[in-house]
């Protein structure tokens, strides 16, 4: 049976799809997971192939509906579309169906298939999600505070200050919520709390690391392999090098995830500041004249392979571990 290939450009209320069978046919949907669900259903009996970009809470709609049917789904990095296609001209939803559509239909056995989440990742996600929203308010609301003092000959800085003070105090108490949050739900699940405690056996591993862990990796099944989550991290340095004319020395990639990576950057800050072999490693590199961030960006590194090795071997991490 001949695969139909799908693509589906997202937005928050609509869905753009391009359908491929013996002809290129378009829809537009309402983005609710009935909808979905009905229109879905005419290939149920169907090889189906579906592809989409990762839109974060814009995705969940199109998730919920599509573990009710046995398709084939891939969702891919928008980056990673826009490099692969080239020199284009021109965009709009339609197109931009049509491009997914072609990209999975010529990628996807090179391309890791979705599966559905657990409901205990599914809600550490969202909680995550909810909380750097408030962190990010909270870091716009204690940046303003600094123009206050602006207002003083109109009388309105100390009111405004106060305001601003007790705000911030109420996204502080929220934030405390979700994290509640998010270790209740962890504690609950017994593979997850399992998991929890044998990756904060890693020096410089905190919970908030933990949590983006568990969350990246589905609880340690899509992401196995710590090279593999070095490279998404952005703490891999790649060769920079083009005949004899072009050579300069190895660089991290920026193609990251630039929170994951700021997350680590703060573990392995921590980490060499305690009494263990990571800070041992980090004196006596820089003692023979490392660069002090290319010595801090390995530490990223070998905190990700320890948090593997710990979960792999299901045993704590050794302080006695010797390093090269």
């Amino acid at each position: 049976m001949k695969n139909i290939i799908i693509g589906i450009d997202i937005s928050s209320k609509t869905l753009d799809i391009c359908v491929k069978e013996e002809s290129v046919n378009y829809f537009s949907i309402e983005n609710n997971v009935q909808v979905i669900k009905r229109f879905f259903k005419r290939y149920s009996n169907e090889n189906v192939i579906i592809a989409m970009e990762n839109t974060g809470r814009y995705n969940w709609n199109l998730f919920e509906a599509l573990e009710k049917f046995n398709f084939k789904v891939y969702v891919i990095s928008a980056l990673h579309i826009k490099k692969s296609i080239g020199l284009v001209r021109g965009k709009n939803d339609k197109i931009d169906a049509l491009r997914i559509c072609n990209f999975i239909e010529k990628n996807h056995q090179e391309t890791r298939e979705w599966r559905p989440s657990s409901k205990a990742i599914k809600k550490i996600k969202i909680l995550l999600t909810e909380r750097a929203s408030r962190i990010k308010i909270k870091k716009q609301l204690m940046v303003q505070q600094h123009d206050y003092k602006l207002m003083k000959s109109v009388g309105l800085d100390k009111q405004l200050k106060g305001l601003n003070i007790k705000l911030i105090k109420d996204i502080e108490k929220q934030i405390k919520v979700l994290e509640n949050d998010i270790e209740n739900i962890i504690h609950k699940d017994e593979n997850l709390n399992q998991q929890q405690k044998l990756i904060k056996s890693v020096p410089g591993v905190g919970l908030v690391l933990s949590w983006t862990l568990l969350s990246k990796t589905e609880g340690f099944t899509t992401i196995i392999d710590p090279r593999k989550m070095a490279c998404y991290s952005g703490v891999v340095p790649f060769d920079f090098q083009s005949g004899t004319s072009l050579k300069r020395r190895p660089g991290v990639s920026m193609l990251a995830d630039k929170n994951l990576k700021t997350i680590l950057h703060m573990a392995a800050m921590s980490a060499i500041r305690l009494d263990n072999d990571l800070r041992t490693y980090y004196i006596r590199k820089v003692d023979e004249g490392k660069n002090k961030m290319s010595v801090l960006n390995a530490v990223r590194n070998k905190i990700i392979h320890r948090v593997f090795a710990v979960i792999k071997n299901q045993i704590p991490y050794k302080k006695d571990l010797v390093l090269s």
